[in-house]
């Protein structure tokens, strides 16, 4: 059975997905709203890890110095093509980054940048500070736990934006890839530099 124009037209609604895709989500699912927006989500979540292996060449560069004039940052974002590092949405979003990289001043962009021996030697510090009253498997999630943490306050990726209000508590990661799926296109924020006069 054909699923209805309407139900097409509210799971698009709802979704954001095109009209063939959805006709196709809602067929597989024999009608059922909720698992054809599971369906959607699961390929939406392909079509997003694919984009990611597209190569990011060209982009902008953006920076934000804080009105004191003492702290600044200059970051490099990437995309697909020149047509969207020219798009509005796309710049906003690499200055927002600047902004926040002046205000937080995160060491790395992705967690795979933390140097492996950095890693190891936060745990064993964390590792240490536990407590040694309780089993060696508690302390060892004790340890665990602070060092994701500490991976959240310097990982630029892992940390919410610091204008909560604006960005409603969301990371950069989850802003990332929302700029991603409205573009349609591989977004990566590639490096960053912050200075900060007399440090």
């Amino acid at each position: 059975m054909s699923p209805s124009a309407q139900d097409v037209k509210a799971l698009r609604e709802r979704t954001g997905a095109g009209m063939m895709e959805c006709k196709r989500a809602l067929e597989e699912s024999g009608g059922d709203a909720e698992k054809a927006v599971e369906i959607l989500r699961v390929r939406g979540q392909a079509k997003a890890a694919k984009r990611g292996e597209r190569e990011a060449t060209e982009g902008i560069v953006s920076q934000y110095v804080h009105s004191t004039g003492k702290i600044g940052a200059i970051v490099e974002v990437d995309c697909e093509t020149d047509f969207v590092a020219r798009n509005d949405e796309f710049k906003e979003f690499a200055r927002e980054i600047a902004l926040h990289v002046a205000a937080t001043a995160p060491r790395w962009v992705s967690e795979e940048d933390v140097p492996a021996d950095e890693r190891d030697r936060e745990l064993a510090i964390f590792e240490a500070q536990a407590d040694d009253s309780k089993p060696p498997e508690v302390r060892k999630k004790i340890a665990e736990g602070r060092l994701r943490k500490w991976l959240e306050e310097t990982v630029l990726l892992d940390q919410q934006h610091v204008n909560s209000d604006k960005h409603d508590g969301r990371t950069i990661e989850q802003l990332r890839a929302e700029v991603s799926a409205r573009t349609g296109e591989n977004v990566v924020i590639k490096r960053f530099a912050r200075f900060a006069v007399g440090e």
